[in-house]
């Protein structure tokens, strides 16, 4: 398995992936069924994309019925960024933050249960694929939504408002 780093907030990780170029491009794995540690048990249900322009937040929300969102950033830059709300939790009130680019895949795990979102940093529009544990429910959808700007979310770091 390839090098994995840890974060502060109990289930997320970066993995980075290993890239195998030839005289026609690359091919890159971008997540196996051995890679147990890192998939901690999961199995991929749904695999989506996201383009988003230059500038553009999308955030907050979170999963709570057990769904984990493992992120990788095919072209462009983003911000990807972890809030954890669970009250009693070791890590209330922390975020994790990740930048993400084309430059170096890597994939992100972030548990559901976590406040999350993104942002395209970059001066292009970004694209994001999303593979998910729980296939999209069109009726009962497993989100739970708030502004980008939401107040509530607090930066630790300066005591104020998340500021994207």
């Amino acid at each position: 398995m390839p090098r994995e780093a840890r974060y502060e907030l109990d289930g997320v990780r970066l993995c980075d992936l290993q890239k195998n170029k030839d005289e026609r491009g690359f091919f890159v794995e971008l997540l196996r069924n051995d890679w147990s540690e890192f998939l901690g048990g999961n199995n991929i249900m749904q695999i989506s994309l996201s383009v988003s322009l230059p500038g553009v937040v999308r955030a907050w929300h979170r999963h709570t019925r057990g769904q984990i969102d493992y992120l990788v950033v095919i072209k462009g830059s983003v911000k990807i960024v972890a809030y954890d709300e669970l009250r009693g939790s070791s890590t209330y009130g922390k975020i994790a933050e990740i930048l993400a680019s084309e430059k170096q895949l890597q994939i992100v795990r972030i548990p559901g249960c976590y406040w999350h979102g993104t942002k395209n940093v970059g001066n292009k529009p970004s694209h994001l694929i999303y593979l998910m544990t729980s296939l999209y429910d069109y009726g009962d959808p497993d989100e739970d939504r708030r502004p980008w700007d939401d107040p509530r979310i607090i930066d630790t770091r300066t005591n104020q408002p998340y500021q994207w």
